[in-house]
């Protein structure tokens, strides 16, 4: 009962006519980010964080949270009309959505990854609701050896499981702790590199960095990929084009996928470093495996949309349970979402909905109506954000640039800042170029602090020994975990040859057989 009277609680709070307005503006803004080729669910937060300057606690953090679900959804549109996808969680929706596209059925695919995406997010809302008190309580009990094996957990998940250079990725997380050093020494209050700025005293700042690799960096990176040169193959829709609605045969086929792809999502999600991406491209791997007909995979089969877009927005959803209840972001949008959280003195963790349950509780109650907003904007709306999608990127480039540095300046009024920005979209370009990960430095660079600080308190409270991680029973479980995490990829090339031998072996043994069986028929 006290889920269903705090949930209550927080639909009371958000129903206020600001917070609805904040709602719809944040979906809108976050479908209009989706389905800007080069910007993402990270580069959308870090970019229009700066707009939520001077609003209530829960108003801005209503709105932060609807871009970010509201994007996903945006990039599926480029994904399917222009085979581009506006995002890496929105690759496999361009398996089966441009084929759909390309047989004239744009109209059909881009509904059905809506309600995808609705009944993933509902689904998603409603394991949030249940399974993040759980989950809270549990971590109420945990003591600073626990948090800092849970930020090492969730860097290496990412690192190993996300990253395509486990290497690479090593490297770009120190870097991001690197960086997190900057400013007072907490321990004996001392600068560190500040080289005698006073701006740096206070660290540097999570929002310069953020817009500059995932904002600048990402423009840079397109814009070296030719973007500003592609001419789009566009397919045009109508809401009153012949065939703009599903059939029944798009629902029966997609029925079993959603729901699939909403749990799996979801799950996924909860996993600190996995992420949607990781999520959706599982979810078409599975539906195409369980179908009575995979060669349709590929050619514009509507499970194959509808499984990965159920996958992504469940992965959304489900990364909300670690930063709420743990403090701990999932993936670079929700380190976005924790910066955002600390800028207006909220501390997500375990006590979070404990000390501020109007306020979780209403970032919970508002996914459910953000959902249906969604739906209802995606459905009547879907040619005027696909016309987003024709706009030239030569035209998208600067003014991006431009917001990014205004943004910038505006919150703090620093010209330092704005060059840390700058710096941070080199950065950011030569790290999409080169293989290294802009998610894995922004999360080093936000748990940072947390790291060294529990560190330094498990330190103290052992004298000084690295013992007291073995000698309790969570620590131990994580351990493990980790152990896992660098173990399986270390000898997966060998279990893949163990079980490709005995493949093989066992495929000779059948068609020897077969072959004595019909030697003995010809025999008699």
């Amino acid at each position: 009962m006290d889920v269903f009277n705090n949930l209550a609680g927080g639909i009371v709070s958000i129903l206020t006519l600001q917070n609805i307005l904040l709602l719809g503006a944040g979906v809108t803004l976050g479908m209009i980010v989706g389905v800007m080729p080069g910007l993402g669910p990270s580069a959308g937060l870090a970019i229009l964080l700066p707009l939520t300057f001077g609003l209530d606690p829960t108003g801005a953090i209503v709105m932060m949270a609807a871009v970010y679900y509201g994007s996903m959804y945006g990039g599926t549109i480029t994904s399917v009309l222009i085979n581009t996808p506006g995002e890496s969680a929105t690759v496999a929706s361009t398996f089966d959505g441009y084929p759909l596209a390309k047989q004239g059925r744009a109209g059909p695919a881009l509904i059905m990854a809506a309600i995808a995406s609705f009944i993933a997010g509902t689904i998603g809302a409603v394991l949030i609701s249940f399974f993040a008190p759980s989950v809270a309580s549990v971590a109420r009990t945990f003591g600073p050896p626990e948090l800092f094996l849970i930020v090492v957990v969730g860097l290496l998940t990412l690192i190993v499981i996300v990253g395509k250079n486990r290497l690479l990725g090593v490297i770009s997380a120190l870097i991001g702790f690197a960086l997190a050093t900057v400013g007072i020494d907490v321990g004996i209050g001392a600068q560190r590199y500040t080289f005698g700025s006073t701006e740096l005293i206070n660290g540097i700042d999570f929002i310069p960095v953020a817009i500059g690799l995932f904002g600048v960096g990402e423009i840079l990176h397109a814009m070296w990929r030719g973007g500003h040169l592609e001419k789009l193959d566009y397919q045009k829709i109508s809401l009153r084009g012949k065939g703009f609605w599903p059939t029944r045969a798009d629902f029966k086929e997609s029925n079993g996928a959603m729901l699939r792809g909403s749990f799996l999502g979801f799950f996924t999600g909860t996993a600190p470093g996995a992420g949607a991406t990781v999520a959706s491209l599982m979810s078409y791997n599975v539906e195409k495996s369980i179908s009575k007909t995979p060669e349709r995979f590929g050619k514009g089969a509507m499970a194959g949309l509808a499984g990965p877009e159920a996958a992504n927005n469940g992965a959304s959803a489900g990364a909300m349970v670690p930063l709420l209840t743990l403090g701990i972001p999932g993936s670079s949008s929700t380190a976005v979402l924790l910066a955002a959280f600390l800028m207006w003195g909220l501390q997500p963790g375990p006590l979070l909905m404990e000390q501020n349950p109007e306020f979780a509780w209403g970032l919970i109650a508002s996914m459910y109506l953000g959902n249906v907003m969604l739906l209802l904007i995606n459905i009547f709306m879907i040619p005027t954000f696909a016309n987003v999608a024709r706009v030239p990127f030569r035209v998208l480039a600067p003014v991006i640039i431009l917001i990014c540095a205004l943004g910038t300046y505006t919150i703090h009024g620093s010209i330092l800042e704005v060059w840390i920005m700058l710096a941070c979209g080199v950065l950011g370009f030569f790290m999409r170029r080169y293989g290294f990960s802009p998610a894995a430095l922004v999360i080093a660079l936000v748990l940072g602090p947390l790291a060294e600080e529990t560190l330094r308190q498990t330190m103290i409270i052992s004298g000084g020994s690295f013992g007291i991680f073995f000698e309790r029973a969570t620590s131990m479980w994580l351990l493990a975990v980790m152990v896992a995490l660098i173990a399986v990829p270390l000898l997966s090339p060998w279990i893949r040859r163990i079980v490709n031998v005995r493949v093989r072996d066992v495929g000779r043994r059948r068609r020897e057989q077969q072959r004595a069986e019909e030697r003995k028929d010809v025999n008699s």
